[in-house]
């Protein structure tokens, strides 16, 4: 991605790291038990081996460590719609959304300054993208915050904690995230580069999008009551559109400020590809359980954010009004 020191950086990122991480409440503890989560001096953040115990104990509670913080969807309509609106300029003409190719060579941004300082560009990209799509539809855009953390930190939705990798907190409105899920993206999901960085960004940035329109309020109440496996399948459907709604920030980024490159396109969908429910089922038991997805398999998430980055159309990320996810 095409960025330089006289890029504006976000005036919305909130930067946390470094300090002690919060007590941690295990939801059936018993006796209010809290746990205080250790956090290294100087930003280091908890360990591995940490990060794997919190998340057994979680699934041994019976919690899925991404439920915890997840707002709240095949036909629902009555979820709002996505406003209708029309795009300007040119939309990119691109080969099948199945088709992807091997991993891309792009560039990686890696130390903590200049990893703080893209971020901080990438936030402010969605910033002018979507004030500028509210504005077409006649609404206004509330920014949200973004929080950068180390190991763990306190959101208005519980404790987060980097092991559930970044995610937003519709409760508070911000984006919370710890840079240390990008060493992780490129070294343990194979999706290197830095427009599959800004992807994760686009993607929760989405979620904002979704709650600002109404989408996210409706689709937690449609799931209360519901059996797991029900609410899974909604859920499913609400990150595919955030993929979708990603897809769209590029399109139109790249229209604004001719952020894209070289191998961009391809980071993105070998990003969306790589942490697919099924993806993630494989590597880490061995088998796939359609049932337990909670984002959508890698052909679906890649089909979703494709559309939405060939359209360039939040009108064409209805995922709650179609029989084909």
């Amino acid at each position: 991605m095409r960025y330089g020191e006289e890029d504006r950086e976000s005036k919305n990122v909130e930067d946390r790291r470094g300090e002690r991480g919060p007590m941690f409440r295990f939801p059936g503890g018993g006796n209010g038990r809290t746990i205080r989560i250790p956090v290294g001096g100087r930003g280091g953040g908890i360990s591995l081996g940490t990060i794997v115990i919190i998340g057994v104990i979680l699934m041994l509670l019976g919690i899925n460590p991404l439920d915890l913080l997840t707002g709240g969807a095949g036909n629902y309509p009555q979820v709002p719609q996505m406003p209708q609106t029309e795009p300007e300029g040119r939309t990119a003409s691109r080969e099948s959304p199945l088709d992807i190719p091997g991993l891309p060579g792009g560039r990686t941004v890696t130390s903590e300054d200049d990893m703080k300082r893209f971020v901080s560009q990438v936030l402010a990209d969605t910033e002018d993208v979507w004030n500028r799509v509210f504005q077409s539809i006649g609404r206004r855009y509330s920014e949200p915050q973004m929080v950068l953390f180390s190991g763990a930190t306190r959101t208005a939705c519980g404790t987060g904690v980097a092991a559930m990798g970044p995610f937003y907190c519709p409760l508070d409105r911000k984006v919370y995230i710890d840079l240390s899920f990008y060493d992780q993206l490129k070294q343990r999901f194979q999706a290197p580069g830095d427009f599959a960085q800004a992807y994760v960004i686009a993607h929760e940035v989405g979620h904002h999008v979704q709650k600002l329109l109404g989408i996210a309020d409706k689709v937690q109440e449609i799931k209360e009551g519901m059996g797991q496996s029900e609410a899974n399948a909604v859920q499913v459907r609400m990150e595919l559109q955030a993929d979708c709604l990603a897809g769209v920030w590029a399109n139109q980024n790249d229209q604004l400020k001719s952020r894209l490159e070289p191998g961009d396109v391809e980071e993105g969908l070998n990003a969306a590809s790589q942490i697919g429910d099924d993806m993630i089922q494989k590597r880490t038991q061995g088998w796939v359980v359609p049932d337990a997805f909670t984002h959508g398999s890698s052909k679906q998430r890649v089909r979703w954010f494709r559309k939405g980055l060939d359209s360039g159309d939040i009108a064409q990320c209805d995922t709650f009004n179609t029989n084909s996810l």
